[in-house]
């Protein structure tokens, strides 16, 4: 963390009256909601009424366990507290995002607001708007980024059991179970402070890899057995997925979650997609390994970003096209 950041941020913190919004980017996975309740629990800790965590919409209620949950507002049940939050701001924590647009209908709220607006993220390519940015692209994750700067303020006393829970579950989570992203040893030294404050890891594991539903199970083994290809010529590999598909399943958000590593997993694939059909639009995710660039990918052709092995995007093209179109790209060298 830079000290002079830091300083600056404690400065403005010094006014323990003003509302704190901490708002995380639209689809919030395990990264963005655990690194947020980690964040808010350290803040109320510390006596500061006034906090409010925002999502744009909902997520997985895999991560539902995590403490604070029941405090987060999604904006997508309840617009006016979110855009009254923001509008009303003194701070706002932007975690574990790096441009507006990927809060999208709160994007011109986050734009417009007069609020210092403090960036906490790890994905590349930080756009402008931001007063104070915490980024590092050789973090595991935006929690081990809110670990790093918590205790930058205060010490690790500042991180009590609940907080802990919170930011393992975003490491956790946005490492694969310590499977990618995370050959660093700054990473295992915050877990294991993290296991002294009371995480434990192995119920923190059941609670998010091994509580799906029937559904979930029956939906993955549609994925695997009807709707995986894979072009072993051009090590690569997809899946895709139909709303009439999603709603023989009973499809309830966070049932894809993981689905595009399983096409990952498969020997001598370098690249993977998920293609899952929304109401207005494709939505995009991809894997790689070694030097495939899929960050590069759905920024130019899938109106997305992300880091360059694990990206996302959405394509405005009806499936049938959209899967032609990644075909002709992969058969082009991409």
């Amino acid at each position: 963390m830079e000290k002079q950041q830091v300083e600056t941020l404690k400065r403005i913190l010094a006014n323990k009256q003003q509302c704190i919004g901490i708002i995380v980017h639209t689809n919030p996975d395990g990264d963005a909601i655990g690194s947020s309740l980690g964040l808010y629990r350290f803040l109320k800790v510390f006596d500061y009424p006034d906090v409010h965590v925002i999502a744009p919409n909902d997520y997985a209620s895999f991560l539902h366990w995590i403490p604070g949950n029941d405090q987060v507002t999604v904006a997508t049940k309840n617009e006016d507290k979110a855009q009254q939050v923001i509008a009303g701001a003194g701070i706002l924590f932007c975690l574990d995002f790096n441009g507006f647009g990927r809060t999208e209908q709160l994007a011109n709220a986050l734009s417009d607001s007069k609020a210092v607006k403090v960036m906490i993220d790890h994905h590349p390519q930080p756009e402008d708007g931001f007063d104070i940015v915490f980024s590092d692209t050789n973090a595991s994750s935006t929690a081990e980024l809110v670990y790093e700067l918590i205790t930058s303020i205060h010490d690790e006393d500042a991180i009590d059991t609940l907080t802990a829970q919170c930011i393992y579950a975003g490491i956790v989570t946005d490492t694969g179970s310590f499977s990618y992203g995370c050959n660093n040893p700054r990473t295992y030294e915050i877990v294991a402070r993290l296991i002294e404050k009371g995480v434990d890891g192995e119920k923190i594991h059941r609670l998010l890899f091994s509580k799906y539903t029937e559904s979930r199970m029956r939906l993955l083994g549609y994925c695997l057995s009807e709707r995986l290809v894979v072009m072993p010529e051009f090590q690569a590999a997809y899946i895709h997925l139909t709303k009439k598909d999603l709603a023989t399943y009973n499809y309830i958000t966070g049932d894809t979650e993981g689905v595009v590593n399983y096409a990952m997993n498969i020997e001598g694939i370098r690249l993977a997609a998920l293609f899952t059909e929304e109401d207005d639009h494709v939505k995009v995710s991809l894997r790689s390994t070694g030097n495939m660039d899929v960050n590069l990918l759905a920024r130019q052709h899938f109106n997305g970003g992300g880091h360059k092995n694990a990206a996302g995007g959405k394509s405005f093209q009806d499936m049938n096209n959209t899967l032609r179109a990644f075909v002709s790209l992969v058969k082009k060298g991409i």
